[in-house]
């Protein structure tokens, strides 16, 4: 059975699922500029080898996009889903004493996801949990916040977070969860072993049930000018500091 196919947009977004072989690709549609500019900066790689190819004028590229209204830099592509496998698969088959994990809960924004995704690619993160029934998985400002972060990540789609979180606390996980409430900087912890790192939503935070779920509560200290920063901001603080720490 053929699998459904979506949009993605945007020069990174396209270029980063072309050059990933595990990505099925349907269509490229593009402007003449643009495959002069993908040819040349990428000359070592015939990247549009056996794809169907379609030249569009940025208006006609623009009707592509729809209400989206996202930039698509005169590259869309038709693609399919990445193949995907469970936590249980991952865990299964990851020997690894030193994993971090993303889990978000009630965080729908693409924009933000996509922004999340990128940080934790840049920061070596391996993986993200996300619940199934709230993750717009076919967003093209997702793909094009992640910037290709998508082709280099797992993004493990749950029923229940809270069942996902006390199946981790069994597999010897740390849940650390991030909220406002909290008194105690994150960068007082080591950070070493399992851990997974646990994101409210951008309004509400965390809900209590969930917080009941973690061995810690921390919060990015900020001055008192600033109540909070945005949600994908403060992934990128911990997860760069975790990274820096795993360096040292």
């Amino acid at each position: 059975m053929k699998k459904t196919t979506f949009f993605i947009v945007g020069k990174h977004a396209v270029v980063e699922a072309l050059k990933n072989p595990s990505r099925k690709i349907e269509r490229v549609f593009l402007t003449e500029d643009a495959q002069k500019k993908l040819n040349r900066e990428n000359q070592s790689l015939n990247l549009l080898k056996n794809i169907h190819v379609f030249y569009k004028s940025k208006r006609e590229l623009d009707n592509l996009c729809g209400r989206d209204e996202t930039a698509h830099q005169g590259l869309i592509a038709e693609v399919e889903h990445l193949e995907e496998i469970t936590l249980k698969e991952f865990l299964l088959n990851n020997k690894n004493r030193n994993i971090n994990l993303i889990a978000l809960e009630d965080v729908t924004d693409p924009r933000n996801i996509g922004s999340i995704i990128r940080s934790a690619v840049a920061f070596s993160i391996d993986g993200i949990i996300v619940k199934e029934r709230s993750f717009p998985s076919k967003s093209k400002l997702l793909y094009k916040s992640a910037s290709g972060g998508t082709e280099y990540l797992r993004i493990f789609k749950v029923s229940n977070i809270n069942t996902s979180l006390k199946f981790l606390k069994t597999k010897d996980f740390w849940v650390s969860a991030f909220d406002l409430s909290a008194t105690k900087d994150f960068t007082e912890n080591d950070w070493k072993g399992k851990n997974v790192l646990l994101f409210g939503s951008e309004g509400y935070g965390l809900k209590s049930k969930t917080l009941m779920h973690s061995d810690f509560k921390f919060r990015v200290k900020i001055n008192k000018n600033m109540e909070s920063l945005n949600i994908s901001n403060t992934v990128s603080v911990v997860c760069h500091y975790i990274s820096q720490s795993k360096n040292k």
